[in-house]
């Protein structure tokens, strides 16, 4: 299973774009989150749109004020459930209308 088909598979209404150059995941054509590499690492990571409205131990902000990254490390399975948990608590400001979309 790809990270791309982990993210689509979430919700019928996920729909997937080209933003910036990169795969850009929308929902209800609202972004929601993109599939990035690391310059620095060249590891993958996924970058939450809304990420200051997650928390998790493993999302990072950085120097953002809006979005974290959840990395992807590269040499290990990817973390299904983790990235499921993620993105469904993504999803759900969207439709709890915590983030309109």
């Amino acid at each position: 299973m790809t990270l791309r088909d982990i993210i689509l598979s979430q919700d019928e209404n996920m729909s997937e774009t080209k933003k910036y150059g990169m795969p850009c995941f929308c929902y209800r054509k609202k972004m929601c989150c993109y599939l990035w590499i690391d310059k620095k690492t060249k590891e993958p990571y996924i970058l939450f749109v809304e990420g200051k409205y997650l928390d998790h131990p493993k999302l990072e902000i950085g120097k953002r004020t809006r979005m974290k990254i959840f990395r992807i490390d590269p040499t290990k399975d990817i973390p299904v459930n983790t990235i499921a948990m993620l993105l469904n608590k993504a999803l759900d400001l969207y439709k709890d209308g915590t983030i309109k979309s």
